[in-house]
């Protein structure tokens, strides 16, 4: 599957450079041509010429090689973290309320689903639940838990730009279900049972992963939406380094205890979606 969406990034799609990257080269008529093939790929229409950009900054110059030493080079890497661009992402209270909330939805979300996904297998393990050991049932359900998840993204796909509905009410509903279909994981340890509640939860979890990624630069100004987004993914990778340690401390005392862990972090991460004081369903990015 990964061969054949790669031979398709090369034969079926056509990626454009980007228009900012070709203009810190001087290369002016490629981003300009750049644009307007997006544009065109996106059945609109563009005023932008290189006579435009010409006026609005010069034209394009050569510009000689630097030879940096290895001290400027890093120096110049690290100026890349100032708190410059950070700061305009808390620069009125509303915006600053949303970027603490998302950054928290992320932070528990990352430590809730590895704490369920990732050992799901130790807690059966260590649960004595009777459950099939054999490869090709393994596999099997492990299928099956796939192929169910994707309708998932297929369904917030429509219920994003529902009335009444949107981006906070997709994402946190799936969030909530998410949460309670993991509690609800540990009532019964009859096989059939679990395998049902996880392919659910993978429906569900879907969804709520699928609208975050898409919703999270939304609510970011432009200029600054790399660092925000950035952030949210480092403290998601942060959290799921931790979620190991959880694990294996909380489940020595009860091998439950990292299943209601996840469980209590998707509820958790669900209350401050309610928070969510922007809602971009319909409106031009910031």
């Amino acid at each position: 599957m990964t061969f054949v969406m790669f031979t398709c990034r090369f034969f079926l799609f056509h990626l454009y450079e980007s228009p900012k990257f070709l203009l810190s080269q001087g290369r002016q008529p490629e981003a300009v041509a750049a644009v307007h093939g997006i544009a065109y790929k996106n059945r609109k229409q563009t005023w932008l010429s290189e006579d435009v950009l010409n006026e609005i900054g010069g034209t394009a110059a050569a510009v000689e090689k630097e030879h940096l030493s290895t001290g400027e080079i890093v120096k110049r890497n690290l100026g890349k973290f100032s708190t410059q661009r950070i700061g305009p992402l808390f620069a009125t209270k509303k915006l600053g309320l949303m970027t603490c909330l998302i950054w928290f939805c992320w932070t528990t979300i990352g430590m809730g689903y590895p704490l369920f996904n990732a050992f799901l297998p130790q807690y059966l393990a260590n649960s004595n639940a009777d459950q099939p050991t054999e490869p090709s049932i393994v596999y099997r359900n492990y299928a099956i838990t796939s192929i169910v998840g994707v309708p998932g993204a297929l369904l917030a796909y429509f219920t994003v730009n529902m009335k009444y509905i949107g981006r906070k009410g997709t994402i946190a509903s799936s969030t909530l279900i998410t949460g309670i279909l993991v509690f609800c994981f540990t009532i019964s340890s009859e096989p059939t049972f679990q395998l049902a509640f996880t392919c659910l939860e993978a429906f569900f979890q879907n969804i709520m992963y699928g609208v975050l990624y898409a919703y999270t630069p939304e609510v970011f100004p432009a200029p600054n939406r790399g660092t925000g987004t950035g952030i949210a993914s480092m403290l998601n990778r942060i959290a799921g380094l931790c979620a190991p340690i959880v694990a294996v401390n909380a489940g020595k005392a009860d091998p439950k205890a990292p299943i209601y862990a996840s469980g209590g972090l998707f509820l958790a991460a669900f209350v401050a979606m309610c928070l969510f004081p922007i809602e971009t369903k319909g409106k031009q990015s910031l």
